[in-house]
């Protein structure tokens, strides 16, 4: 069922059970450094998520890695992690060693997963990231459009797992608790998946 013609990687942020904590009322001591503590405080119910900005917005919980199978769209690898992770950081470990090809969008555009990938006979299909200094070429725009275009499934894996499944926010408290859940959840949906891809009249 697995082609290993690809993986596509991505992550999204999935709130916490608990309500985001309310920032202190009284002055907090300044920090060793000397600076105004943030206002951003961790929760006491749930200790393990985290505060992160996205798109000018401010998200309070954890962040789901998955890698799926081009072609398949099998989750042949998943982890979470609090929300305050970078997307690139557990990047690597979503990478299983026998896929042709990783494609994932500019978030984990990096030299040294591009050569690292290469060295293991991987192709990186990783989107080109512009700066200030370096603007994107029209070669590179063309690449990335091409990547974008392939890694397309890996976003509905999460509509799926949000929508279908009912995980549009964490549902326990902790770190570990929400981890196996979300494996639990990528076992269901592969279960069924393999029954769309089972060829008809195969032996159970």
């Amino acid at each position: 069922m697995v082609l290993r013609r690809g993986t596509l990687i991505d992550a999204s942020l999935i709130p916490a059970a608990v309500k985001p904590p309310k920032p202190p009322e009284d002055p907090q001591p300044p920090g060793p450094d000397g600076r105004e503590p943030s206002k951003l405080v961790n929760s006491e119910r749930d200790p393990d998520a985290r505060w992160t900005k996205k798109g000018g917005k401010r998200y309070f919980g954890y962040k789901a890695h998955v890698g799926i199978d081009q072609g398949s769209a099998i989750i042949r690898r998943s982890k979470l992690t609090d929300a305050a992770v970078n997307d690139t950081v557990p990047a690597d470990e979503l990478v299983c060693g026998d896929e042709k090809a990783v494609y994932a969008d500019q978030a984990y555009d990096k030299h040294e997963r591009r050569s690292g990938l290469a060295a293991r006979g991987i192709k990186p299909r990783l989107m080109f990231r512009p700066n200030k200094h370096h603007p994107l070429t029209e070669r590179q725009k063309r690449f990335n459009d091409a990547v974008g275009r392939r890694r397309a499934p890996v976003e509905q894996v999460f509509a799926r797992l949000k929508c279908v499944y009912g995980w549009a926010r964490a549902r326990y408290l902790g770190l570990a608790r929400n981890q196996t859940h979300l494996r639990l959840i990528c076992l269901a949906m592969n279960l069924k998946r393999w029954a769309v891809l089972r060829p008809i009249g195969a032996a159970a």
